[in-house]
């Protein structure tokens, strides 16, 4: 079965929002569920088949926040928000929460710890829980089916919500510096044992230091109150880094615009500056057509080949006219594939330059 989408992100908001609040109280919790209207979760229409599943499913994504690795306050706040959903959801008859007997353990010390911290309204949700009969108790945290393999989704978990793994409070705890104390204490009276004066032993015995459980408590104490200003650290800087992000993204918007701006300003000079050529070199000028210029060229081509006609002959009419007399005009067809024009001049010196060559003989007028 597919996950509900959101289900897992509303979850986070509110544990995030109750994890901002440095507080373990039901009354701060309370507050965020009333603020977010979390109690309606359940409301829409919805078949009883759709209702359970969906209720089972809010159920094992707040379990899995109520055990380790999850810090003590998350864990607090999941335990407030599996009380929130039992008794608000619409099942008849209410959905149990699932939970392995290997877990139980967990849940007995963690009630243990509530109460030896003297977090009463926590202490009292867990056993109100308990009363109502809201826990199911299986043999595996997830239902297993009979040579039937299921691809159960994997579901990633925030890293901020989990307990920062500390090897020192691990390795060195209470019980073992009383061990260490009482083991140094035994240490000391053997080699007074051993000492020429009973009182104190002798100077080439002093191999250790007198006081070595006191720095090694002490050095323990100075690593969690480091690790405690760390956390204070990040959760301050949380919000910054927030509000940086929205800065970040407007000013990634404008830049953006700018750049865009910029680029069709240096398209639109590129295109408009056109080189003047000279007038013999007009022929190979570069010339932009815009698509109503391609749309009309077969129009305008057959205009400028009237009109070079209509220059040739008048030219033509010209010169016979100055010479005194019709003189043959030789015409060159030119190709199909050139639209360039005939530049009247330059036939105007070929027809001089013919006249030069081979002059009109002279009239003789007989009597």
């Amino acid at each position: 079965m597919a996950p509900t989408p959101g289900l897992q992100a509303d979850c986070e908001a509110l544990l995030r929002r109750f994890q901002d609040k440095d507080s373990v109280r039901f009354e701060d919790f309370a507050a965020i569920w009333r603020d977010l209207k979390f109690g309606t979760i359940f409301h829409g229409k919805m078949g009883h088949l759709e209702m359970s599943n969906f209720t089972r499913e809010a159920f094992a994504l707040s379990w899995r926040y109520f055990l380790p690795p999850f810090t003590f306050q998350i864990r607090v706040g999941a335990l407030y928000l599996l009380y929130g959903l039992f008794f608000s959801q619409r099942c008849q008859p209410k959905q149990q929460i699932r939970i392995a007997l290997k877990d139980w353990d967990e849940v007995m010390q963690f009630q243990q710890d509530l109460t030896n911290a003297q977090h009463y309204d926590a202490a009292y949700v867990l056993r109100k829980l308990r009363l109502e009969k809201a826990f199911h108790f299986t043999a595996m945290p997830k239902p297993l089916s009979y040579r039937i393999k299921r691809k159960m989704p994997s579901t990633e978990f925030k890293e901020e919500f989990k307990e920062p793994q500390d090897r020192v409070t691990k390795l060195i705890t209470s019980d073992v510096l009383e061990e260490m104390l009482n083991v140094h204490d035994h240490y000391q009276k053997m080699k007074c044992a051993i000492s020429a004066e009973k009182s104190k032993p002798d100077r080439a015995l002093d191999l250790i230091k007198n006081d070595f459980v006191g720095d090694v408590r002490s050095v323990v104490l100075e690593h969690q109150q480091w690790l405690q200003d760390r956390k204070k650290s990040a959760s301050a800087t949380r919000g910054s880094v927030d509000v940086t992000d929205e800065t970040e993204g407007s000013s990634q918007e404008s830049e953006g615009s700018e750049r865009a701006k910029a680029l069709a300003k240096i398209k639109s000079k590129s295109y408009s500056a056109v080189a003047q050529a000279s007038k013999s070199r007009r022929h190979r000028q570069v010339r932009l057509e815009s698509s109503d210029s391609v749309l009309d060229k077969k129009t305008k081509k057959q205009l400028k080949d009237t009109g070079n006609t209509k220059s040739l002959k008048s030219a033509g009419k010209r010169s016979s006219r100055a010479k005194g007399g019709p003189q043959p005009m030789k015409q060159e067809s030119a190709p199909a594939y050139l639209s360039m024009p005939v530049i009247a001049e330059e036939e105007e010196e070929g027809s001089q330059s013919s006249d030069a060559e081979f002059p009109t003989p002279k009239r003789t007028s007989t009597c």
